[in-house]
C-alpha cells in the first residue's frame, strides 16, 4: 500500500492526529484501509476491507473547509472544475470525493458550495495481479492482444486489474517474449493513472499515454488521431457513444482493453450496444472477476 503520511497532513491537526493514533494502535488498518470519511458534525469513519472503525470526534465545518483548502493548495477556485466533477485527485493518486450544495446553471453544475462531506479514497496498486489472466489477453503468436472486456460487480477490483494489464502490455512481458505496445488510456475520472499535475501517480507502464477529464468516446478518438496507439484502454464502458468509438478503433486496427459492471454474460448482453460488439466479435475475450 502507498504511504499515506502525506495524505494525513491535509486534515486539521485534531483530525489527523486522531487518525494517526488509531492506525498506530492497530497496524493492520494500513493494509486494509480503503476510505477515510469526514462529515460535518459527525464522527470520522475509516472504512476497511470488511469493517468500519468509527472515531468519536465530531468534525466541524471549519475543519472541513480548512481540509478542502489544503487539498486545493489554498486556491479552491483553481480546483473548481474538479470540485464540480465531484472529486479532487491529490499526490499519490488518492481521490477525495466532495459533496455539498450544487449550483446549477443551464443544466450543468457550475459550483459546489457549503461543502459538508469529504471522502478520501485510498489509492491502491496491486502489481502483478493481472498475471493470472494475461494468457487470455495476450496473443503470443502474433505479438498482439485480444480485444478484451473485464467484467465485475462494483468494488471487486476491475479497475485495479485493468491498470495492471495496461502496465504489463505497455512494458512487455519478457518471460513469455511479449514485446511492449504503445497504449492509450482514456482516464475519464482519473481512477486508472491518477494524474497529479501531469504525472501519473500509478504505474501504467513505459509506453502509455493518458488523456484525462474527457469522455471515453471523445478521448478514444483523440488518442487515435494524435498518438497512434496500438492498444487503447478505458474503464466502465456502456453507452452507445462508447461503443461507437470502440467500433471505430477496432476497424482502424487498434486493439482494446475495457471494463464493465456486471456479474454474468446474460447481464452484460442486456446492453444491446455491448451485445453488438460481442456478436460482431469486436470483443474477443470476456473475463469475469
Amino acid at each position: 500500500m502507498k504511504d499515506i503520511s502525506e495524505l494525513l497532513n491535509y486534515f486539521s491537526s485534531n483530525v489527523g492526529n486522531l487518525i494517526r493514533d488509531t492506525i498506530n494502535k492497530n497496524k493492520r488498518i494500513l493494509d486494509e484501509l480503503q476510505e477515510i470519511r469526514i462529515r460535518c458534525n459527525r464522527p470520522i469513519i475509516l472504512k476497511l476491507r470488511n469493517c468500519e472503525i468509527v472515531i468519536e470526534y465530531k468534525v466541524n465545518q471549519n475543519e472541513i473547509l480548512a481540509t478542502l483548502e489544503r487539498l486545493c493548495n489554498n486556491s479552491i477556485y483553481a480546483y473548481k472544475n474538479q470540485i464540480c466533477e465531484g472529486f479532487i485527485t491529490v499526490k499519490g493518486g488518492h481521490r477525495v470525493g466532495v459533496t455539498g450544495t450544487a449550483v446549477i446553471e443551464n443544466g450543468k453544475i457550475i459550483n459546489v458550495k457549503y461543502i459538508t462531506s469529504l471522502n478520501f479514497r485510498i489509492a491502491r496498486e496491486v502489481l502483478g495481479c493481472s498475471l493470472k489472466i494475461l494468457d487470455k489477453i495476450i496473443d503470443i503468436k502474433n505479438n498482439s492482444i485480444n480485444n478484451t472486456l473485464i467484467v465485475s460487480p462494483p468494488g471487486k477490483g476491475k479497475t485495479t486489474m485493468l491498470r495492471d494489464v495496461i502496465r504489463n502490455i505497455s512494458n512487455g512481458v519478457q518471460e513469455i517474449g511479449f514485446r511492449g505496445k504503445n497504449c492509450g488510456v482514456v482516464d475519464e475520472r482519473g481512477e486508472i493513472a491518477a494524474m497529479y499535475r501531469g504525472e501519473p501517480q500509478n504505474d501504467i507502464g513505459s509506453r502509455t499515454d493518458v488523456i484525462e477529464n474527457v469522455s471515453k468516446a471523445k478521448g478514444m478518438k483523440m488518442l487515435i488521431r494524435s498518438m497512434a496507439p496500438e492498444v487503447i484502454a478505458c474503464d466502465e464502458i456502456g453507452s452507445k457513444e462508447d461503443v461507437e468509438a470502440i467500433k471505430e478503433a477496432t476497424i482502424s486496427g487498434v486493439k482494446g482493453i475495457f471494463t464493465m459492471h456486471g456479474s454474468s454474460l446474460e447481464e452484460i448482453k442486456l446492453n444491446k450496444d455491448i451485445n453488438e460488439l460481442i456478436e460482431n466479435k469486436q470483443i474477443e475475450r470476456i473475463i469475469f472477476l
